[in-house]
């Protein structure tokens, strides 16, 4: 039984890394007393998948994790038994079954929704002409661990939400590829407010199957 949990990271959780993310979440499960499947070889580990890492500092309000289990259970069961084990600042939204043999979630991202919040002071119309001369550009060249890209095809969606006394909010679509992946952080990079201090929430992950985008 493969079971895919939508859940939300926030609170003192935004400074776990990946690694610490899986932690969590095996200990979790395993205090729940759900019957996991494990892996093979001389290191058993329980068959676990997050969709994509989560990079440190940001909170996820939808984030995907597959767990596999050896047998089936009754998927309220399952959220009566996980939810009172989890820590503080994770949360289970949504418990859906999927096909065990559907392809591994990394494979299905193409993309993240992200909402940010800057420190900023700047009136209205000069933020929005910040994001319409970047998405203007044919090229907006930008530089990550010493390597040049082009991040502009990258940017799928970039629009104001709002701009309340001293802050800026922002949304962001980006492309979530194999070697080309968006990062809000380089998004305000090229908008010229790199220097601002900012709280980064990624609202959701786009998957792609045979049908589509979903």
């Amino acid at each position: 039984m493969r079971l895919r949990i939508t859940f939300s990271k926030g609170g003192w959780l935004i400074y776990s890394s990946h690694l610490d993310l899986m932690r969590v979440w095996e200990r979790a499960l395993r205090r729940a007393g759900l019957p996991l499947a494990y892996s093979g070889g001389y290191n058993p580990r329980p068959k676990l998948q997050l969709a994509r890492a989560l990079p440190l500092g940001h909170a996820g309000e939808e984030e995907l994790l597959d767990v596999w289990l050896e047998e089936p259970v009754d998927l309220e069961d399952v959220t009566k038994m996980t939810v009172p084990v989890l820590p503080d600042g994770m949360a289970i939204k949504e418990l859906r079954q999927v096909d065990p043999k559907a392809p591994a979630m990394q494979t299905q991202v193409v993309g993240t929704v992200y909402r940010v919040t800057a420190e900023w002071e700047e009136p209205v119309e000069d933020v929005e002409a910040r994001i319409e001369r970047t998405l203007a550009a044919e090229e907006l060249h930008h530089e990550r661990r010493g390597k040049r890209y082009d991040l502009r095809p990258l940017i799928e969606e970039l629009r104001l939400v709002e701009v309340t006394e001293g802050t800026v909010t922002l949304h962001m679509q980006l492309s979530a590829r194999p070697g080309a992946t968006g990062r809000p952080e380089a998004v305000l990079d090229v908008l010229g407010m790199g220097d601002a201090f900012a709280r980064y929430y990624r609202e959701g992950l786009i998957l792609v199957d045979e049908s589509g985008r979903s």
